[in-house]
């Protein structure tokens, strides 16, 4: 994972940021694994899971490129505690994925899958959000494939670990489970403005039943 540099600008003690957090200027290339190769051809975006009409819906790459296109300006909390303030991400909402491919009544949360098997789990509540975005683009440009080309979640009242990178499906679920970071002891829901960071913070209720 990359070490991100922490430069404060004049007049960023003014600036709200969640506990423990420190302004970021630019914006580091942070990740686990290699960045894979994307491959147009044999791109797929999935939700599947507990769909309303229990099938799977599919989109190709250029099928998903072709969904309306929203903007949302949003900061970018990470749990390694820089902030990105102000960013201006273009894409998907997940509530367009959500109306497209609803789900079923008695789902409760979501798995995002990324590329190498890589997931993240939250509430449906918080994936629901107006401003949970599939980005594909950022402050008007295309992302790079570092910062997750061709698709990253982004989900601003969350700590950034919970919207992957190189996001390819969305999976339903009637109960909660662990993703990819929070088998490996970070924080079940990941609320920055409570410093969700780490897992042994969990109360009762904030994780799956053993």
């Amino acid at each position: 994972m990359g070490q991100p540099e922490s430069r404060e600008s004049p007049g960023a003690e003014q600036l709200e940021l969640p506990p423990g957090q420190r302004l970021q200027r630019g914006w580091p290339v942070t990740h686990y694994g290699p960045v894979p190769k994307f491959k147009p051809d044999r791109w797929e975006f999935r939700v599947f899971g507990a769909t309303a009409d229990g099938e799977k819906h599919c989109w190709n790459h250029e099928e998903f490129a072709a969904l309306p296109f929203d903007s949302v300006v949003a900061d970018l909390h990470c749990v390694t505690k820089f902030s990105m303030t102000g960013a201006e991400w273009g894409g998907v909402l997940a509530r367009t994925v959500l109306e497209l491919a609803p789900p079923a009544p008695q789902a409760t949360h979501v798995m995002v899958w990324a590329e190498y098997g890589f997931s993240s789990n939250m509430r449906l509540a918080d994936f629901a959000s107006d401003r949970t975005v599939f980005a594909t683009h950022m402050g008007g440009e295309l992302l790079t494939a570092e910062h997750g080309f061709p698709l990253r979640l982004v989900v601003p009242h969350l700590y950034a670990w919970k919207g992957p990178k190189w996001v390819r499906g969305v999976e339903y679920m009637t109960a909660d489970r662990r993703g990819f970071w929070e088998e490996r002891g970070y924080h079940n829901i990941g609320d920055p403005w409570r410093e969700q960071r780490y897992s042994y913070q969990e109360e009762p209720g904030d994780g799956p039943e053993l």
